[in-house]
């Protein structure tokens, strides 16, 4: 049987061979986003043709490994994640991070729709991860030796100070609504209590979704670095005037914000 560090190797020798080669960069689009750059894609690989690879089950994602070149830089979108709340484990979530990393990418753009806890959000907004709170109870490092990093990696800076605030200032150069905030991370696939959004709220997050913390966490354990962006979808604040949401409007507002993140990370991935 094929360890778990085996399994990515295979996996990044099949695209490495079927794509083309390395990668400098990656960007993995989350709900609602998986047709950015689209016209841009040189090579397309779907998951199920990645051995081992996990494939999404969500209609709003697409499952498919796209490179891309931006002025020259050699660029890999990936249309499309699985999700905790799909059945799968953590160290599936994490997988096509870490053959990332295998393929050579140092930069990684990972974006995720996420309600708003902070009532000064609106939906179509940006905003900026500065950290996140994993509150899905799992971690991809678990059971993991040293092969494809450190156990006790420090999180304390998961997403880079120097590169928010390049993202930060990249979206207010281009007049969008962006803001710099906190996100958490939940199990789903239920949307969260009132009071689960209050309570969350009260620890300090700004946004919450239902992806990216398995992600960052690994994207940390190899090394890279790490951009996070948040389409805001809808109001989760768990005030008195609480809306109860629709999937239609989270993901019409997903594609309102959608514009914004893609001006944004081709500008971070051609630097």
């Amino acid at each position: 049987m094929l360890s778990y560090a085996d399994k990515i190797k295979q996996a990044a020798d099949a695209v490495a061979k079927q794509l083309n080669g390395n990668f400098d960069s990656a960007l993995i689009l989350g709900s609602g986003l998986s047709h950015l750059f689209a016209d841009a894609d040189t090579d397309i690989l779907d998951y199920q043709q990645i051995p081992n690879m996990p494939a999404p089950a969500v209609l709003s994602h697409q499952g498919t490994l796209a490179s891309v070149k931006f002025k020259e830089k050699s660029v890999a979108i990936c249309r499309g994640r699985v999700h905790l709340y799909e059945g799968h484990a953590a160290e599936d979530v994490a997988f096509m991070v870490y053959v990332l990393a295998q393929l050579g990418v140092q930069k990684l753009i990972i974006t995720n729709a996420a309600g708003a806890l902070n009532p000064d959000y609106s939906p179509g907004d940006i905003m900026i991860i500065q950290d996140h709170i994993n509150h899905t109870g799992r971690n991809p490092v678990v059971g993991q030796d040293d092969t494809l990093g450190m156990p006790f990696t420090d999180m304390s800076q998961a997403y880079p100070p120097t590169l928010a605030a390049d993202a930060l200032r990249c979206g207010s150069n281009l007049d969008l609504n962006v803001h710099l905030g906190i996100y958490a991370g939940v199990l789903g696939p239920t949307l969260e209590t009132s009071a689960e959004r209050r309570m969350l709220r009260a620890w300090g997050a700004d946004a919450v979704g239902m992806s990216t913390v398995i992600e960052v966490i690994a994207a940390n354990h190899c090394a890279m670095q790490v951009i996070g962006l948040s389409a805001i979808t809808n109001m989760a604040t768990g005030a008195t005037d609480q809306r109860i949401d629709t999937v239609d409007e989270i993901l019409a507002n997903a594609a309102t914000a959608a514009i914004g993140i893609a001006e944004i990370s081709q500008t971070l991935l051609t630097e």
